[in-house]
């Protein structure tokens, strides 16, 4: 990356920053997702001990049985390590595809993508530019979420139960590895479409329908059907790399001059 690549993408980041209207766009769902969602299903198991049923089938699928004085403490236990991980995912998805729909159907909609294709830069390496931006941003809101998120839960369950709840080896892979992915997913798509597109909001739709199947496996978990855990994620991710490379590639080749002034 030279100079002129990491001027462009801090121009970007800024870009997204100063716009009030699409920064709120880009935070209202890790807010809803890392704060306001976890807590609720924290207050509600702790304060309404009729929610523990609610649980049971998903304890069952645990590979240790809890002790009828242990349940309270399982069900957190289960809630951060097991199902807020699928919420999250939904985190780097709507962050990224925000911010590359910003990013390159932005110059369109503000008329200086002409000025930009002048530049000295090559278009590779504007590609190159634009998708490093995109991900930054967006790996930037997912890991601050996380960090968001554990301080406000840890502080509840101190406060509620007198103890503490430590997050396991799901979420470093899911940090490390199925985050970035995702990320790089809903960028693919995003800029896939993004040479057709006109407006920021028509972009960024076909990104949107990468929720559902994140929103399957929320259901899925919740039926008793599946249960995140490790070798799942692990499994997952390695298909979701694949995923990555195919995609990338493909926007890459999108990415012409003559697409992106139609």
């Amino acid at each position: 990356m030279n100079a002129q690549q990491l001027a462009l993408i801090k121009k970007d980041i800024r870009g997204i920053t100063s716009n009030k209207q699409v920064l709120m766009v880009m935070l209202m769902v890790p807010l809803a997702l890392s704060i306001v969602l976890p807590s609720i299903i924290v207050f509600v198991t702790v304060l309404v001990p009729g929610s523990i049923s609610d649980f049971q089938r998903l304890l069952t699928m645990l590979p240790i049985t809890a002790e009828a004085h242990d349940q309270e403490q399982m069900i957190l236990g289960l809630v951060l390590n097991k199902i807020m991980p699928a919420f999250f995912l939904i985190i780097p998805v709507m962050a990224s595809s925000v911010m590359a729909a910003s990013s390159f159907v932005g110059e369109k909609e503000k008329h200086t993508l002409e000025t930009l294709l002048y530049s000295p830069l090559s278009l590779k390496q504007l590609f190159q530019s634009k998708i490093l931006a995109g991900f930054s941003v967006g790996m930037m809101v997912s890991y601050i979420s996380f960090a968001a998120m554990m301080l406000v839960l840890e502080i509840e369950m101190l406060f509620l139960t007198g103890n503490a709840l430590m997050p396991d080896i799901s979420w470093l892979i899911i940090l490390l590895f199925i985050a970035p992915a995702v990320s790089l997913i809903a960028i693919a798509v995003t800029v896939r479409g993004s040479a057709k597109a006109q407006t920021m909001e028509e972009a960024q739709q076909r990104a949107v329908f990468l929720i559902f199947p994140i929103i399957a496996l929320v259901i899925g978990q919740f039926s008793g059907v599946i249960l995140v855990n490790s070798g799942l994620l692990l499994g997952l991710g390695m298909v979701l790399v694949v995923i990555d490379v195919l995609l990338i590639r493909g926007a890459s080749r999108r990415f012409t001059y003559e697409k992106l002034l139609k």
